[in-house]
């Protein structure tokens, strides 16, 4: 949970005007330890989270031989984050997962997920649809709650586009391996290079970013301008 927990704080303060929405797994533990997680994801300043009904020691969502909790343990989980949040004054969206498809079926995932809605949970999220037509199903039995699709490329669900996540009554996606698909190929050519050469010829078409561009993505001007207007004098002979 402290792991968890403290990524997200990082990621949160990037950009505070920015809603950030972080997984919270199964809670880490029985009614008090959700409790005390949706807690410390508040105080980490995370917009939303997710809840799911795994077993504590649980698996990724589109891998096989996932196991569950019983409902019961499962509306135990989201009726903790509710209590949390309105104990400390949020406002944090919370969002039940269920990963009862693979294993139990359609129909157990929804009635686990209506379950989940009764006890106060304000969007919902199926994991590792399947088919469109079970996505278009979901929007539709369980609306007008906001359904959540994850666009896990690879993974065991269509691979939608915006456009087809909305047109089937979606209302949220999250894409949560997109960085890692981007940059893993990249990285994996420029160390192969250092191994095998010696020397990295070029990142990206020839360009060297250096220190300077790099620090400036990091929030490098910004800092600058925030030390000239306050009259400091750390950037007085310029970056």
């Amino acid at each position: 949970m402290n792991d968890m927990r403290d990524n997200a704080a990082m990621l949160a303060s990037i950009s505070p005007i920015t809603p950030l929405i972080a997984d919270a797994d199964t809670g880490y533990g029985n009614a008090i330890m959700v409790g005390r997680t949706v807690a410390s994801y508040i105080r980490a300043g995370v917009a939303g989270l997710h809840l799911e009904d795994q077993v504590v020691s649980k698996r990724c969502g589109h891998l096989k031989g996932k196991q569950l909790v019983d409902v019961e343990e499962f509306v135990s989980r989201i009726r903790a984050a509710v209590m949390a949040r309105h104990q400390s004054g949020s406002d944090i969206v919370i969002i039940a997962r269920t990963d009862a498809l693979a294993g139990e079926g359609y129909d157990e995932a929804i009635s686990r997920l209506k379950a989940a809605v009764s006890a106060g949970a304000d969007a919902v999220f199926l994991e590792g649809v399947q088919t469109r037509e079970q996505a278009q199903r979901l929007t539709q039995e369980l609306g007008p709650t906001p359904c959540l699709f994850n666009y896990v490329a690879g993974g065991m669900s269509p691979e939608f586009s915006a456009q087809e996540i909305r047109e089937l009554g979606y209302r949220i996606a999250i894409y949560p391996l997109l960085a890692l698909e981007a940059v893993y190929p990249v990285l994996k050519k420029v160390y192969r290079e250092l191994l095998e050469k010696g020397k990295v010829e070029n990142a990206e078409d020839g360009k060297r970013w250096g220190p300077r561009t790099l620090f400036g993505v990091c929030g490098l001007n910004e800092l600058m301008e925030f030390d000239r207007q306050a009259g400091g004098r750390g950037y007085a002979d310029g970056a």
